[in-house]
């Protein structure tokens, strides 16, 4: 298969890519993370991801870019009509996490492929994928102790499916994959369709 560059340092998306058989070489970017105002939750990841992945296709070395696609992806939480990003501070996790409990939140994770050859993007292709999740209520101590274990000050929506969170999930509609950070079933279709 054509090389993989994945333009994200984030743990989770590579070991999600490592389980269905797929290795990235991994570039990180510090592509502007700025959300537009009055966007909707699908185009701003859109427009995240494809920052992300422009930004690492133009500091890829020569050989790198003879034949690779370069993969970028963002992931938001969306509640109460409010898009939620990584938390900010402790204070900030507080308040996501009380708009999460006993509620529907959507995450949509939003994932740019661009076919590179011969040093140009011969291919782009921009999606989102979107599953809802349901969260049991959540107690003052248990936000409080949830913030103490550190893990959701990285996670968009402050929480990670994966992890200590998965506790306080009662169901979910939608791609799990896709609520960790990436959705790697349908990211393989598009690559499939895209290479030649």
């Amino acid at each position: 298969m054509t090389k993989l560059i994945l333009a994200s340092a984030s743990p989770r998306r590579i070991e999600l890519l490592h389980r269905i058989g797929m290795d990235a070489e991994v570039r990180p970017v510090n592509a502007d993370e700025t959300i537009p105002e009055g966007i909707s939750p699908d185009r701003a990841v859109e427009e995240l991801s494809s920052r992300k992945a422009h930004a690492a296709a133009k500091e890829l070395p020569d050989e790198a870019a003879e034949e690779c696609v370069v993969i970028g992806a963002d992931t938001v939480v969306s509640a109460e009509g409010m898009i939620l990003g990584k938390p900010a501070d402790e204070e900030d996790a507080c308040r996501m996490l009380k708009m999460l409990s006993g509620a529907m939140n959507t995450v949509y994770t939003g994932v740019t492929l661009l076919y590179i050859r011969q040093k140009q993007i011969r291919k782009a292709d921009t999606f989102s994928v979107r599953t809802d999740v349901y969260a049991y209520p959540l107690e003052e101590e248990e936000i409080q102790s949830y913030i103490r274990s550190g893990e959701p000050m990285d996670k968009a929506g402050a929480y990670g499916i994966q992890g200590i969170f998965g506790r306080y999930i009662e169901k979910i509609e939608g791609d799990y994959n896709n609520v960790v950070g990436l959705p790697t079933a349908e990211v393989y279709q598009h690559l499939k369709r895209m290479l030649p």
